[in-house]
């Protein structure tokens, strides 16, 4: 780890776990391993210190695999959250199995939580939470991190199942002149 440098703000986004009953297969179980040795191998490859700061939300998959990796290396994690804790593991975790939603409490324990809904002025009518949670994370990566913010995504290139997923926050953060380190499923 590095120690001489400032903080580096590590921003996430990726794929969920696909439910039991997804159609066409983007983030299977039986890849949870690759994925996590993936995430592992990427954040070991930016030389990260414990003074640098992780930012992401917590759906269980990706966003979860993450925070488990940065926690346990002593990065401070901020999770950001569209709803209401209740509400975000309802339609964000648990759909997966009771595993998912234990392995959500320990990194949301260990986490400094933002929930939009509890934020002023963070919410607009019409406006996509996944979306504006997007836009919040990044926003906070660039306000702590200045030049020094990586985007590390778990993407399979293509378009989510709905508004706001990870080629957003790509897209964005490309469009910023951001860094993206993409982990391509598809290859895992």
């Amino acid at each position: 780890m590095n120690t001489s440098r400032s903080n580096r703000v590590l921003l996430f986004s990726g794929h969920m776990i696909d439910a039991p009953n997804r159609e066409s297969p983007r983030f299977p179980p039986e890849l949870e391993p690759a994925v996590a040795k993936a995430i592992h191998d990427e954040i070991d490859a930016l030389d990260t210190s414990a003074s640098d700061i992780a930012i992401s939300s917590g759906a269980c998959g990706s966003d979860i695999l993450f925070a488990e990796d940065v926690l346990a290396r002593g990065i401070a994690l901020r999770m950001h959250l569209p709803f209401s804790e209740a509400e975000f593991i309802d339609k964000s975790v648990s759909f997966a199995d009771a595993d998912w939603t234990g392995r959500f409490a320990n990194v949301a324990s260990r986490a400094q939580r933002f929930i939009a809904t509890e934020i002023p002025g963070d919410t607009s009518a019409g406006e996509d939470p996944y979306e504006r949670t997007n836009m919040r994370m990044l926003d906070e990566a660039l306000s702590l991190g200045g030049n020094d913010v990586v985007l590390i995504c778990v993407w399979n290139g293509q378009g989510g199942d709905g508004p706001g997923g990870t080629k957003h926050m790509v897209e964005t953060v490309r469009a910023k002149g951001g860094e993206v380190r993409w982990i391509d499923i598809r290859r895992l």
